[in-house]
């Protein structure tokens, strides 16, 4: 595992429209990782319909065994030039990435793919081809651990034209940009966010297009192992323990009855940060040789909501939380989403009675609360793996 081909995406829709006119695609298999972004003519519901189309056709002929160029030359000969405008129904690229981080690019009508190296930007060697009269370029880069490749829609080149910047954002003050997050963040979720964003606020908050973005970055693979509540039989504590302790990775333990188990078995003792707590999070504590000490259900609890908002509410107000506050939520929640590419729970299955919920009668909230969580990070392509004892 020598690295962990982390992305993500974000768009926000064109003002006062509730469709995207933008489409994403991603589709992994066993060999490749393959991502279509298409930009349909216009906005709205016809403009999403194009796109939809786009990425739909793409990413059913690539899944089902069509070589990219047979996929290409179907979208070109399908899609055809609005007559009036002399513009293509719908832009898009395609970028198929190997298991071995061999890339593949395909750039139709769409803003030029940044390709960040070493905090550089790199330019791409693009071949030119013509398929049913319409110009193809092409371009290939054996991907290294850091690189980063970021496909954008004209939206984000095109944001703050007419208002805080006369003439757009422009393709080279986007790769300024990205040049500086680059340096400063290391998760593509981070990076997608932001400049979504910053297109987000140069348009005063009212979009004058669908902006799209997608960001893949070869990280070196972080490992988080997150161990929560007694297991079933007393007997295992002591290989639970042992098989969490000698993991690979940072080590967080949720729950207090955890935390009594590891302190037991390590002979370690538990100190409580009683000033770490807030009005709704609990303090949390500090054991000899694990990263993080948190209280159980109500702390993960906070966490799946801190993350939900992160990932929905992301464009059209603040955040009512700070990833860099200090509280075991917040702490937690900025490891999971910055500083992780996998994660492992251990959870015991010794629930408390004060946490079932009586509508779910075959399952407690905190198993609940962590297969949440586990969702949610699984849709921004991480990898995640839970164990019950």
């Amino acid at each position: 595992m020598d690295f962990f081909l982390d992305y993500a995406y974000d768009n926000i829709n064109k003002h006062n429209e509730e469709l995207c006119g933008d489409n994403i695609e991603v589709i992994e298999t066993d060999e490749n990782i393959i991502i279509i972004l298409a930009d349909g003519l216009g906005s709205g519901v016809k403009a999403n319909i194009l796109a939809t189309m786009t990425t739909k056709i793409a990413g059913t002929m690539l899944k089902g065994g069509a070589t990219i160029y047979e996929t290409v030359e179907t979208i070109a000969s399908t899609l055809p030039v609005c007559n009036v405008r002399k513009l293509a129904y719908s832009t898009f690229a395609i970028l198929k990435i190997s298991k071995n981080g061999k890339a593949h690019i395909i750039e139709y009508d769409n803003p030029p793919v940044f390709f960040i190296r070493n905090s550089r930007l790199v330019e791409l060697e693009k071949k030119e081809r013509v398929m049913h009269g319409k110009k193809i370029l092409e371009s290939e880069t054996q991907l290294k651990k850091e690189d980063m490749l970021i496909l954008v829609s004209d939206g984000a080149i095109h944001a703050g034209v007419g208002g805080v910047l006369n003439l757009g954002w422009k393709w080279e003050n986007v790769a300024e940009y990205l040049i500086k997050q680059s340096k400063i963040e290391k998760c593509a979720k981070v990076i997608s966010k932001r400049l979504i964003d910053t297109s987000n606020f140069l348009y005063n908050e009212k979009p004058g297009d669908d902006t799209s973005a997608f960001v893949v970055k070869m990280r070196q693979p972080e490992i988080l192992q997150i161990f929560s509540g007694p297991p079933k039989d007393k007997n295992d504590d002591h290989l639970l323990v042992d098989k969490f302790l000698n993991s690979r990775g940072k080590k967080v333990v949720c729950g207090g009855t955890a935390a009594n188990i590891i302190s037991r078995e390590t002979k370690k003792e538990i100190k409580v940060d009683v000033k770490s707590g807030t009005s709704e999070v609990p303090p949390i504590a500090k054991i000899e040789g694990i990263d993080l000490v948190t209280e159980g259900v109500i702390t993960l609890t906070k966490v799946l909501e801190n993350i939900e908002e992160y990932l929905v509410d992301t464009h059209l107000k603040e955040s009512t939380w700070d990833l860099k506050a200090k509280d075991g939520a917040s702490l937690l929640t900025k490891m999971f989403i910055e500083d992780c590419t996998h994660i492992k729970f251990y959870v015991g299955q010794a629930i408390n009675p004060a946490h079932q919920n009586p509508d779910l009668p075959n399952l407690g909230i905190k198993i609940q609360v962590i297969q949440g969580i586990a969702e949610q990070l699984e849709g921004m392509g991480k990898k995640v793996s839970i164990d019950f004892y």
